[in-house]
C-alpha cells in the first residue's frame, strides 16, 4: 500500500516536473548538425543545451536535430537561418562559401601554427570581424556566434607514398571539395585537385580515382580509410578544421539582454568543448593507423617551411579573387600576429 502510493506520487511529481518545464519554456532554439552522435558537433550541442536550459533556469529550450532531418547541406541549412525555420547551424568554412565566401580564410594554409594560437584568434576580436561582415552581407539575417573545431587539423594523407616535402606530391591526384580555395592549394604544391562527393571518396581510394585527401585523422579513421589504402599521412597541420556556428539574428536579439548573456555564454562552453573533443578522440585514432600498418610521418621544422614556402601563392589568389578576401585576410594576419606575441611571450613566462 505505501509503495503504490510512494509510486503514484512520484509519477506525480515527474508529470507536474515536466508540465512545469513545458511551461517555464519562453524560448525554443532548434539547433541542427549534419552529423552524427560521434562528431565533435554533437559534443559541442549537447555542451550548449546542457548550460543555456540550466542557466536560463529552464526558460531556454534547446531542440537538437542530428543529421539531414532540417536540411541537408550549407545553402540549405543557412537558408534556413536566415528563414527562421533553424535557429542554429554549425557549417564548415566551405559549406558556407556559398554565401559567405570570406569565410574560407579559416582554410588558408599555415596561418597557425598549433592549437593555442588557432584557439587564441578563434576567441578573439577576428570572429566579432567576421561576424560584422556576415550581419551587412545577409541584411542581418545570420548572425556568427563563435568558432570551434571539427576535426582537429587538416592533414595530406595518400595510397601512394610517405610524403616529406613539396616534390613528393607530384603528381598524386588529391580529392578536394568543389571550392577554389583547397583546389589552388593543391596545385600549388604540384598535385592535381580531384573534387569528389564524400560519400563516393571510400570507393574512390579504391578504384584510383583520386590517390590522398587532405582531412583530419579522425574522419579517416571513421569512415575507414585505411581499407581503402589510404597507408601515408604527413602531419603538416596545413589548416585548422574550422567549425562556424550561426544563428538567427532575429531570433537572438527577439531575447531579453539576459537571455541573449546565457546563449552567448552557453556558445562559449560549446566553443571549449569542441577545442578539446578532436584532442581526446585523435589519440586513438592515430594509434589504430599505426597499428593497422600506417605510415604517419612529421615534417622536420625545415620540411614544414618549405610547404608553406610552396603555398604562398595561395595567399595571393585569394586576396585578389575572393570577396573581401583581402578584408578578412588582412584580419586574420593582425590576430594571428597578436596571438603569437601573447602566448610565446607566456610560453616564455612559464619557462622560468
Amino acid at each position: 500500500m505505501l509503495k503504490s502510493a510512494l509510486k503514484t506520487l512520484t509519477v506525480a511529481a515527474m508529470l507536474a516536473g515536466s508540465a512545469l518545464s513545458a511551461v517555464a519554456a519562453d524560448y525554443t532554439l532548434r539547433a541542427t548538425a549534419n552529423s552524427n552522435e560521434n562528431d565533435e558537433d554533437y559534443d559541442g550541442l549537447v555542451v550548449f543545451k546542457n548550460f543555456v536550459e540550466s542557466a536560463s533556469n529552464g526558460a531556454i529550450e534547446v531542440e537538437l536535430f542530428i543529421g539531414t532531418q532540417l536540411c541537408s547541406n550549407g545553402a540549405e541549412c543557412l537558408q534556413g537561418v536566415a528563414g527562421g525555420a533553424i535557429d542554429i547551424y554549425i557549417s564548415t568554412s566551405g559549406g558556407a562559401s556559398g554565401i559567405f565566401p570570406y569565410v574560407q580564410v579559416l582554410d588558408l594554409p599555415y596561418m597557425m601554427a598549433d592549437d593555442r594560437i588557432a584557439e587564441h584568434v578563434l576567441s578573439g576580436d577576428f570572429v566579432r570581424t567576421m561576424r560584422a561582415m556576415a550581419l551587412e552581407d545577409s541584411q542581418n539575417a545570420i548572425r556568427l556566434m563563435t568558432v570551434g573545431n571539427t576535426g582537429g587539423w587538416r592533414n595530406f594523407a595518400n595510397t601512394k607514398r610517405r610524403v616529406a616535402n613539396p616534390a613528393d606530391m607530384e603528381g598524386l591526384k588529391i580529392r578536394t571539395v568543389v571550392a577554389d580555395l583547397p583546389q589552388e592549394l593543391v596545385k600549388a604544391l604540384g598535385a592535381s585537385p580531384t573534387p569528389i562527393p564524400w560519400p563516393e571518396l571510400f570507393t574512390s581510394f579504391q578504384t584510383g580515382v583520386v590517390e590522398g585527401s587532405k582531412n583530419g585523422i579522425t574522419d579517416i579513421m571513421g569512415m575507414k580509410f585505411p581499407d581503402a589504402g589510404l597507408q601515408y599521412v604527413t602531419l603538416d597541420g596545413h589548416a585548422y578544421m574550422g567549425a562556424l556556428w550561426w544563428m538567427s539574428n532575429e531570433k537572438f536579439l527577439s531575447m531579453p539582454e539576459d537571455m541573449r548573456r546565457v546563449v552567448v555564454d552557453g556558445f562559449y562552453a560549446l566553443q571549449q568543448a569542441t577545442f578539446a573533443s578532436p584532442k581526446r578522440k585523435s589519440i586513438q585514432a592515430y594509434e589504430d593507423f599505426v597499428a593497422g600498418g600506417g605510415d604517419l610521418y612529421v615534417p622536420t621544422p625545415e620540411e614544414k617551411a618549405a610547404f608553406k614556402e610552396a603555398a604562398a601563392p595561395v595567399y595571393d589568389w585569394f586576396k585578389d579573387n575572393v570577396n573581401r578576401g583581402g578584408e578578412i585576410f588582412g584580419a586574420l594576419e593582425e590576430a594571428v600576429a597578436a596571438a603569437e606575441t601573447d602566448i610565446n611571450g607566456a610560453r616564455d613566462a612559464d619557462l622560468n
